[in-house]
């Protein structure tokens, strides 16, 4: 079946797949050591509690028929397990069948965690992992060819990517169709990495030139995914976009799944080992799986074409077809929220309060932002939505007040430091809401800062806890 398979291929699909399981590791290593605080039993939007209100049919996982930490924690770290031997290629030392139950694995577990994840796992990226990683089951080892219809459902999942996210700018912040959004969004993005104050900085023709760019590689170059080779390795300019972006801020692993779904489009040299037809089975299930990827695809493109376009929602419970996008809307001025704790018994306005630092998320001014990128520091991007309206925290704020007034460790391995040791817990908990801003270069060398803030006003009352009883 010399239709069915592009040995010359060979190579993008080995790049594919070994970039997708390094992306598998990252993501169940996000899992496995943040759950407990966010989504454990203890946590500040529990599974157990999902899953009591929300039927299995509307989110498949596993932790419909069994919830623990212990559980979750053995789920996430065989992820990381089985990532790891994929990572290691151990899809080729099996029968195909085989191969492809390997593969199966992690994107099973990972759909179990975001199924149940909630908030913290509403993120565009996860239903992209879990979409480009369903597709991975079927593209095969070395016993057989890289499928055709796989590689051409790869280009699809890209073009939906980049065309969507091309799309929701051009019909959403009239800065995009300016060309003037990045003359903000390097200062006011959800996590701003160690060069993005240089970024900021950059002559203001340079951000024209920055936008424009964009706009040709995400609403030209997509069309050419589908052209025969050489002209479909255009795909190149949309890795080197997603790695412009890797240095300019911190997006988890969004940029680094785009990359890895660029890769195999690109003609790489290939010397593939010679290799007998597809099993007949394996045939059959490829195009009966593209066949009903290709039929759900209506919803994704009718939302596209829609003027009411959304970005990053799921159209099946599965999450094997979505739409994507991201930063329709660019934010002129960047707020922060700082929290804040006092041991007075009594809270005053002179009262010693101490703020507590995030790993990510601006704090000190004086602390420069650092790369953590692919990796997913879920409670410090959640911050950057409270900041933008209380609505986006009313389900967890409350939640993490009340385990910071506990001292609870969990929840404190999230922060990069306490105030407050862990024998004596603050009596009070507050948070003030900031504007912040980059400084100039001047001011940079006289204070060493690299943001200004300036206060705004209250964001969460002084409180403690009630007693001794843990709120619910």
């Amino acid at each position: 079946m010399e239709w069915f398979g592009a040995t010359e291929y060979w190579t993008s699909r080995l790049v594919f797949q070994k970039g997708l399981a390094a992306l598998y590791l990252v993501a169940f290593l996000t899992a496995a050591l943040q759950f407990r605080a966010l989504i454990g039993e203890r946590g500040m939007l529990p599974v157990p509690r999902f899953v009591a209100r929300v039927p299995a049919r509307r989110s498949p996982s596993l932790f419909h028929l069994h919830y623990s930490d212990r559980f979750f924690a053995g789920c996430a770290w065989a992820g990381c397990a089985v990532a790891a031997a994929l990572l290691a290629g151990a899809d080729a030392l099996v029968p195909l069948w085989a191969a492809m139950l390997l593969w199966l694995v992690p994107w099973a577990l990972y759909l179990s965690i975001v199924n149940v994840g909630q908030t913290w796992y509403a993120f565009g990226w996860e239903s992209l992992l879990l979409e480009a990683g369903f597709l991975g089951v079927f593209l095969g080892n070395d016993e057989v060819a890289p499928p055709v219809v796989v590689l051409f459902l790869l280009r699809w999942v890209l073009f939906r990517v980049e065309f969507g996210a091309g799309l929701i700018k051009m019909r959403g912040d009239e800065c995009w169709r300016r060309l003037t959004c990045l003359d903000h969004h390097h200062e006011t993005q959800p996590m701003p990495g160690p060069l993005s104050w240089f970024f900021h900085h950059l002559p203001k023709p340079l951000h024209r030139v920055e936008t424009a760019a964009n706009h040709v590689t995400q609403l030209v170059v997509p069309f050419l995914l589908f052209a025969p080779q050489p002209v479909a390795s255009a795909a190149a300019l949309m890795i080197v976009t997603q790695l412009w972006l890797v240095l300019s801020g911190n997006f988890a692993w969004l940029n680094w799944i785009t990359v890895v779904l660029a890769l195999p489009v690109v003609a790489w040299p290939s010397d593939p080992p010679p290799v007998g037809d597809a099993p007949l089975w394996y045939v059959v299930v490829v195009l009966a799986v593209s066949a009903l990827l290709l039929a759900l695809s209506h919803a994704p493109v009718r939302n596209m074409l829609s003027r009411r376009q959304v970005m990053n929602r799921s159209f099946d419970p599965l999450h094997l077809v979505n739409t994507y996008g991201a930063f329709g809307t660019v934010s002129r001025v960047r707020h922060e929220v700082v929290l804040e704790g006092t041991a007075d018994e009594t809270p005053r306005e002179d009262s010693e309060w101490q703020e507590y630092e995030f790993k990510g998320k601006p704090g000190d001014p004086k602390r420069w932002p650092r790369q953590f990128a692919p990796y997913h520091l879920r409670l410090d991007w959640l911050m950057w939505f409270a900041a933008l309206s209380p609505a986006y925290a009313s389900p967890w704020f409350g939640g993490l007040v009340e385990r910071l007034l506990e001292n609870d460790p969990d929840t404190l391995r999230l922060l990069r430091r306490s105030p407050f040791p862990a024998d004596a817990p603050p009596r009070h908990i507050r948070a003030r809401l900031f504007r912040y801003r980059f400084t100039t270069w001047r001011e940079l060398r006289e204070t060493g800062a690299c943001w200004e803030r300036t206060y705004v006003r209250e964001f969460f009352p002084p409180t403690r806890l009630a007693g001794s009883a843990r709120k619910s």
